[in-house]
């Protein structure tokens, strides 16, 4: 393969990983100034803060009125957590598992809860289970977006209007992105750093009315962490979903969860961001069309994430390789790009094919993306160059 010169041209910001996730434009720890630092999180005024991130929240997702949110520890992972510990048992269990995190929800519902009647809905990276096995009588977990797979769901559809189970969505990667069909779900959980680029360790947890009343009318048979306890003598912790935190909240992290909010207000809302993010996935697909070495990891274009988006390397000489020496050569990739300055973190996800993930989240700049395509040829060359000549 011919070499191909490096661009002259590099990405303003090179933070194209997937968690935890590029900065809102523009920011800088100016925006922490006012964090109510060394105040205890019950006081009046820090609490105030709290529930200011759950009410701006709510609102700039559209969420229904009669739903209930939390700030909850352990990120978007301890939401989900909780979740399924609290509300799973009553009901058989269908879990989508098509990629690493969807994957943990399923080995957790049947190693760890140990439910007997769990229906696994299995696919490949790349693609979506067989959505038309989803029962509307059982209980339902899934990740609306897979951060390792770069595929979402094309729509709610698929989820019975009429239903008798529980939805429980992870939206971690898909919150503030894509436009989530509230009525369809009964649980949504996700974390700060992503969409809106906020700090790590904190999850959101929201409740719909028919989640409420599962939680007030079962108990369940196992024992359960402090920190997992949503109700007290059978009924919601009301507290919790104002501002009353289970454990001790980071107010740093609190004032950069409110700063992303009121960048993402003033960026049009929801509206705006999911346009900031389809409009960076309609670079990579532009670029994708004419490249003669990557395609998208899911084929189907309905299910392209634009937030997590994940390419894989079609050309023979790769696809030659074993497996041991396609993640080598991926990595390669990422490597060359990141010595350069011009891209951090875009290796493919430890065990999803070999390729290239590159966060397309509002937080990231069309203009970056469209500077950081020509690089991706670059390193391809590089890496392609170097095969040839070691054979």
């Amino acid at each position: 393969m011919n070499a191909i010169a490096k661009p002259n041209l590099r990405p303003a910001n090179p933070n194209f990983g997937s968690g935890p996730c590029a900065k809102r434009p523009g920011w800088s720890l100016a925006a922490l100034e006012a964090a109510m630092l060394g105040r205890s999180h019950r006081a009046a005024a820090p609490k105030a803060k709290i529930e200011a991130v759950i009410d701006r929240s709510k609102a700039l997702l559209g969420m229904p009125e009669d739903w209930v949110l939390a700030v909850v520890p352990a990120s978007d992972t301890g939401a989900v957590e909780m979740a399924m510990w609290s509300l799973l048992g009553p009901r058989p269990v269908d879990v989508l598992s098509f990629e690493t995190f969807s994957t943990t929800w399923a080995v957790d519902i049947t190693k760890q809860l140990r439910l007997a009647d769990v229906q696994v809905l299995a696919a490949e990276f790349g693609q979506l289970p067989d959505l038309s096995r989803v029962n509307p009588l059982h209980d339902l977990v899934l990740a609306w977006n897979g951060t390792t797979s770069g595929v979402c769901m094309p729509s709610g559809d698929f989820i019975a209007d009429a239903r008798d189970g529980l939805v429980i969505c992870d939206a971690t990667s898909a919150a503030f992105a894509m436009d989530l069909p509230w009525r369809k779900l009964d649980v949504v959980t996700w974390s700060w750093q992503k969409v809106l680029g906020g700090e790590a360790a904190h999850g959101m947890l929201a409740l719909s009315p028919r989640a409420v009343a599962r939680l007030e009318s079962h108990t369940p048979s196992w024992p359960m962490p402090k920190v997992f306890r949503l109700t007290s003598g059978g009924k919601l912790i009301a507290g919790l979903f104002r501002g009353e935190t289970l454990n001790t909240p980071s107010m740093l992290c609190v004032e950069d969860a409110l700063d992303g909010l009121a960048w993402a207000e003033g960026v049009g809302g929801l509206a705006g961001l999911i346009a900031r993010s389809r409009a960076n996935l309609a670079e990579v697909a532009a670029w994708e069309a004419g490249s003669d070495w990557a395609r998208f990891l899911p084929a189907r274009v309905d299910t392209r994430s634009s937030t997590s988006i994940c390419l894989r390397i079609v050309a023979p000489w790769f696809l030659a390789l074993d497996d041991a020496a396609q993640m080598k050569t991926a990595k390669r990739m990422a490597s060359l790009l990141e010595q350069e300055g011009v891209a951090f973190d875009i290796a493919s996800y430890r065990d999803a094919p070999p390729g290239l993930r590159i966060w397309g989240g509002a937080t990231i700049e069309t203009s970056d993306i469209q500077a950081l395509l020509p690089w991706l040829d670059w390193a391809y060359a590089q890496v392609a160059q170097a095969m040839a000549v070691s054979a």
